[in-house]
């Protein structure tokens, strides 16, 4: 078995992937299940502390970008459907980094893309792994601001509104029902830093 998962052939395709460290026990064998494109699957076999082996099942996703864009004492979000859920949320604006991108690049061409609003700055505030019990899914939060109107560019399966919430009522919004742990995460860490 190949020490670095970029031998694989799921992770040697050119994506950018949310690849996890060494590790502390050892994996005694990897096995890729599913590749469909926009995320693998598979599990590793592991050896515990105590010797017992167990299978440890996980969904590997690129890397993705949260944007906490503020304007005007305003925060923009973005209201969609989820299939998954099946409902409709108000989001912030996110999508996932393409390969040689950073967070806060990501970020400024995924808040273009789906509101039409190109920042003038950006900063990271958090880099996190997310639902690590069952996903290899790296999630960076970016602030922005110093927001430009431009051409919105929607990918084929968005179908977004743009909707700005005042600064003051956006995480009591945010935290209506239906919502989402990125949306969340990215306003709680925006108004600890004093941002919101």
């Amino acid at each position: 078995m190949s020490d670095d998962l970029r031998d694989l052939p799921a992770f040697d395709d050119g994506r950018n992937h949310s690849l996890p460290g060494e590790p502390e026990w050892p994996v005694r064998e990897v096995v890729v299940e599913y590749d469909e494109g926009w995320f693998v699957g598979g599990y590793d076999r592991v050896e515990q502390p105590d010797g017992t082996e167990k299978k440890y099942y996980w969904a590997e996703l690129s890397p993705a970008t949260v944007v906490v864009a503020v304007a005007d004492d305003r925060v923009l979000f973005v209201e969609q459907y989820r299939p998954t859920v099946r409902n409709t949320q108000l989001e912030l604006p996110a999508g996932i980094v393409e390969a040689g991108e950073s967070y806060t690049e990501a970020g400024a061409r995924e808040l273009a893309e789906e509101t039409g609003f190109e920042p003038s700055s950006t900063a990271l505030l958090q880099e996190v792994w997310c639902s690590t019990g069952v996903l290899r899914h790296k999630r960076g939060y970016v602030f922005a601001e110093g927001l430009e109107p431009v051409d919105v560019d929607h990918d084929s399966n968005e179908f977004l509104v743009p909707r700005s919430v005042p600064i003051d009522e956006a995480l009591a919004i945010a935290r209506e029902a239906p919502t989402n742990d990125a949306t969340l995460e990215g306003l709680l860490l925006a108004e600890h830093e004093g941002l919101l």
